[in-house]
């Protein structure tokens, strides 16, 4: 099971799940049937099946937690070392602004560590970390705090609702 946010099961999530798997070897061996051990466990009937067919073939061992489906391509201090880069600043590491994209930050990635991520990869090993979209520094001259101010006390409930 993967999800969206980056990365998959949690390692207290994968011991859940096969202590799930070796409560049904557990009824398994007792003759349970499928549809009765999924309600119970609630899990689907499709993954009772599943997890029979390999209990049938080899044993509870079979449904044991083989750990997570993949490892990051980049460690944790790595990682340290891909911000220590990010820090220097684009200019630093040849683009004409001082702009990070995704793209940017995917090929310093296969650069300074040969490996090969997708923009979304990138994406989600930043989200991962605790990074998140740039914010501008500067504001317009033109900005009137008073206005905004008033805008988010007077306008913006009414706007967003109950």
């Amino acid at each position: 099971m993967r999800y969206a946010q980056g990365g998959g099961l949690t390692d207290e999530r994968r011991a859940f799940r096969e202590e799930l798997r070796m409560e049904a070897a557990e009824r398994f061996a007792r003759g349970e049937e499928n549809p009765v051990i999924a309600h119970d466990l609630r899990v689907s009937v499709r993954s009772v099946q599943r997890w029979r067919r390999a209990w049938s073939q080899n044993g509870p061992r079979a449904l044991a937690s083989r750990g997570p489906a993949s490892l990051p391509l980049l460690s944790d201090e790595l990682f340290a070392v891909l911000e220590r880069e990010l820090a220097k600043g684009p200019v630093a590491h040849g683009w004409p602004d001082q702009t990070w994209t995704l793209s940017r930050i995917r090929t310093l990635i296969g650069r300074r560590f040969h490996k090969s991520y997708t923009v979304q990869g990138v994406a989600a090993l930043l989200k991962r970390h605790g990074w998140s979209c740039q914010v501008p520094a500067r504001r317009a001259i033109e900005r009137d705090e008073a206005a905004v101010a008033g805008w988010v006390k007077e306008t913006w409930p009414s706007v967003e609702g109950p």
